[in-house]
């Protein structure tokens, strides 16, 4: 199990055994999950595709080996995208970990940058760079809210579940973040 569970190489293949394990309708729903699965994974790594990719394998993983499971407090959405962000911040933060004892190991020696994995900008349109470009510039839970609001069309409240907040705080991002997002667009045009 050495592949990256993509679409393109397949990752349906593992999604199998599922049913085994945690029954017919749970497969059929995670895999018609998948895009929007992939599409939060995507924001909580914050564009960096590899990551995602490895992130999604990862929850699926989870999901055959009963580490991760589905006990129908929520929806099979809600709790998908919440083991997502959970298994995200795991390998974030085992990624800074190694990172900090890499750095300690090297005693001084300059970071090495990241690479600028950026996907083909000049194909998308100047609106959506306009949009994007004003969404990146939102605070982290803010960007994360109006994600899971607008483009996974779940809930205020199922969005607070994913992020693990209160209705309350994931209502205050939610207003905070349109509000800025109103204000960073409506700059955009006038220049």
């Amino acid at each position: 199990m050495s592949e990256i569970l993509t679409p393109a190489t397949g990752w349906r293949s593992l999604v199998d055994p599922i049913v085994e394990t945690t029954g017919e309708q749970l497969k059929v729903e995670i895999e018609r999950l998948h895009p929007a699965s992939f599409g939060w994974a995507l924001v909580c790594c914050r564009g960096r595709r590899d990551e995602a990719e490895d992130v999604l394998q990862s929850v699926y993983l989870k999901v055959l080996n009963g580490k991760a499971r589905f006990d129908g407090r929520s929806a099979i959405k809600t709790w998908l995208l919440a083991v997502v962000r959970t298994t995200a911040s795991e390998q974030r933060r085992s990624r800074w970990l190694r990172h900090l004892a890499f750095a300690r190991w090297l005693a001084g020696r300059p970071e090495v940058a990241d690479a600028n994995d950026a996907e083909a900008a000049g194909l998308r349109s100047e609106a959506c760079r306009h949009v994007r470009e004003a969404l990146s510039r939102l605070p982290v839970r803010q960007r994360q809210v109006l994600h899971l609001v607008f483009y996974e069309e779940l809930t205020v409240e199922q969005a607070a579940h994913v992020l693990g907040v209160s209705v309350g705080t994931a209502r205050t991002h939610f207003d905070r973040g349109k509000r800025k997002l109103r204000t960073l667009l409506a700059q955009e045009t006038t220049r």
